[in-house]
């Protein structure tokens, strides 16, 4: 069976890749032939004259701009005494001081990071002060709310208790 999907594998592959250069090539193909097709017929019923081109030579870049050609940098910073002293320092040297650059800046990461990570729990921790309050609210005006449907249910039922008594007197209602 697994020879059997390698092979298929395989020949998934060749498919694919034969598609993938008809895809590419195709388009240029097709309009390669269609040109000279194009052309063959026009060269037998009409002959073309030559072309003649009086174009001026490229710019060379010399001429657009002589300062650009000089591209040695051999004294490159050499009076600048700070660009000096700094070429000047040994491969190690230079290593050391990449160390402690990258130290700092590890430093100054770590720093903000605290920062960061600190400032984050104080405002999770109002966060959780104010969510504490809402509920603490809600739970009041949850208990609240019982409370004045209790009394509402008390009501209804002394109200027609004196409805009732009225009716045994002999109101009609309105």
């Amino acid at each position: 069976m697994s020879r059997r999907s390698g092979t298929c594998l395989r020949l998934c592959l060749v498919i694919f890749a034969v598609v993938s250069a008809l895809g590419v090539c195709g388009p240029a193909i097709y309009w390669k032939f269609k040109k000279d097709m194009k052309l063959e017929g026009y060269s037998r019923s009409k002959s073309c004259p030559p072309c003649i081109c009086d174009c001026p030579p490229p710019l060379s870049l010399l001429k657009i701009s002589p300062g650009l050609a000089n591209l040695s940098v051999s004294d490159c910073g050499s009076s600048d005494p700070e660009l000096k002293e700094e070429m000047q320092k040994q491969f190690v040297d230079l290593l050391a001081e990449e160390l402690k650059l990258q130290e700092a800046v590890s430093k100054e990461h770590s720093r903000h990071m605290n920062i960061t990570f600190v400032d984050a729990k104080r405002v999770a921790s109002q966060y959780q002060k104010e969510a504490e309050k809402c509920n603490a609210a809600t739970e009041i005006c949850e208990e609240a709310r019982e409370r004045a449907e209790a009394q509402l249910i008390k009501e209804r039922k002394v109200t027609l208790m004196w409805e009732k008594r009225a009716r045994q007197m002999g109101w009609t209602g309105e």
